[in-house]
């Protein structure tokens, strides 16, 4: 139960944690992302807005402007400038009325009565008209007898540079807003003035909140802004692209996890695996090392008698059949040997050995058995001085073991070749032949006690081999190719403070 515990809380925090924080980040960014794409929207609605407030204002102003063109020269008749107006009314559904007053702001005529009763000389848009003679828009929403909400435009008519009379035309609020309907349905959208104040907006009922992002433009022909509340992100996109991106990365962090869970299992593996070999090869050695030692004892009086009787029995016949047990004695020896070093290795003098001499000493030997086998033998030193710290008679006997192999793996007219070289803080030393080589699936059981694929063979040369060359705290690789011959290249580190 722990363990499943322990799993799922490793779980947890490798795959699921990181997936949920990504998740949650993506989530936010997708968020802002899409709450900037309302604000570049609403920035576009707005300049939108801004261009067609700015051509009804400007044909309103334009219109009226011209009345008033018209009116100079001659207003005295009522009739005719209520025909007038009634005509430009009726062109246009945006007007909510057009009227025509004396100077001082009292209606004289217009095309409808909601202001034949009220006076507008109060009003701030009809006196800034009168300081600056040049036609002003209202910035306050105004509301007419018949409940209809209007903003107002009034343009003085001008004579010898005195006013004599004020055309004033309302707009209604409700055109102006089926315009913003029109351009972009369910859209909130103010009108206020530069400093802020409310003039209309397209839904009464809805107050701009101050907290909340609002994008503003100004008009350029009245001194209003539009301001508009930019949509809010809809959460079902986000929360599906969320949710989706929420999947993808799981996926991803979950084969990575399964990957590399697969690789530590792998690791694992083999580091027990490993431990296994080497406690294995330590019981090995162990039982070999007692058992040799109690091999030798018997096996050196077993050979001392029989020096006495081959000494005793001169017949050609009785010293052909000593000489064969001489051999299978030394045969054994030499098993007994390698039993004792399987063991734990005692403690043995290391010294200073010039690896190029060792090779010019074992060079007669090496030339003599490549002649029996018929095989071509040569060596290189590309180096004058190559020192390690090793004892001699084990790193002879590895070169030897290591070369009987490579001569009983190759035919009739093979090729062995020996090179020694340093190279950085190492001395490198290999022995390459191009005998019948060895299979991926024996190479990788080379090392392994009691392994061999000769029919004499113990298993145990390349082996011990190994536990020489770790001793000397080097190490020992083999390649090998079938049909195409094998490479041993024994590493060992150069004796420092020699050059």
């Amino acid at each position: 139960m722990k363990n499943k515990r322990k799993k799922f809380a490793i779980y947890l925090s490798i795959v699921l944690a990181p997936a949920i924080l990504f998740t949650t980040l993506y989530g936010i960014y997708s968020y802002k992302m899409n709450d900037k794409k309302s604000y570049r929207n609403a920035e576009r609605d707005a300049s939108i807005y801004q261009r067609q407030m700015d051509q009804v204002i400007g044909e309103t102003i334009k219109s009226i402007e011209v009345l008033a063109i018209t009116f100079e020269s001659n207003f005295t008749n009522t009739n005719d400038v209520k025909t007038a107006l009634k005509k430009v009314n009726e062109k246009d559904p945006r007007y909510g009325g057009i009227y025509f007053l004396d100077k001082k702001g009292n209606v004289i005529t217009g095309t409808n009565d909601y202001l034949k009763q009220y006076s507008l000389q109060n009003k701030n848009y009809l006196k800034t008209m009168e300081l600056t003679h040049q036609t002003v828009v209202s910035d306050q929403v105004e509301t007419l007898s018949n409940n209809q909400k209007v903003v107002a435009i009034v343009t003085p008519v001008v004579k010898n540079n005195d006013i004599q009379a004020i055309i004033v035309a309302h707009i209604r609020i409700d055109y102006i807003a089926n315009i913003i309907q029109m351009l972009s349905p369910n859209t909130f959208v103010q009108f206020e003035s530069t400093t802020g104040i409310p003039i209309f907006s397209t839904n009464s009922n809805l107050v701009l909140d101050p907290k909340k992002g609002i994008v503003r433009t100004s008009l350029e022909k009245v001194p209003w802004r539009i301001a508009i509340v930019p949509n809010t992100p809809k959460i079902n996109p986000v929360f599906n692209h969320t949710y989706i991106f929420f999947l993808i990365i799981t996926t991803i962090i979950h084969g990575l996890y399964l990957f590399l869970h697969s690789i530590t299992i792998k690791r694992q593996t083999a580091r027990e695996r490993m431990q296994n070999e080497t406690q294995k090869l330590e019981l090995v050695g162990t039982l070999a090392a007692s058992t040799a030692h109690e091999i030798r004892n018997p096996l050196t009086g077993i050979k001392g008698l029989f020096q006495l009787l081959s000494e005793k029995y001169k017949d050609p016949k009785d010293q052909f059949y000593f000489s064969i047990v001489n051999k299978e004695i030394d045969r054994i020896n030499e098993i007994v040997n390698e039993f004792l070093i399987l063991g734990k290795p005692t403690i043995q003098k290391m010294e200073e050995i010039h690896l190029d001499q060792v090779i010019n000493d074992l060079n007669p030997l090496i030339f003599s058995e490549s002649n029996l086998f018929n095989v071509h033998y040569s060596y290189k030193i590309n180096s004058e001085k190559i020192i390690v710290l090793a004892t001699m008679d084990q790193l002879k006997q590895v070169i030897l073991n290591i070369t009987k192999n490579a001569l009983e793996s190759m035919s009739v007219g093979g090729q062995l070749i020996i090179n020694l070289d340093k190279k950085d803080e190492e001395a490198i030393l290999s022995i390459r032949d191009n005998g019948n080589g060895i299979s991926e699936e024996d190479l990788k059981k080379i090392f392994t006690p009691f392994f061999t694929s000769k029919e004499n063979g113990t298993g145990l040369g390349l082996v011990v081999c190994k536990r020489i060359i770790e001793s000397f705290n080097g190490t020992i690789e083999i390649k090998s190719k079938i049909n195409k011959g094998t490479e041993v290249i024994i590493t060992l580190p150069l004796q420092k403070g020699v050059v």
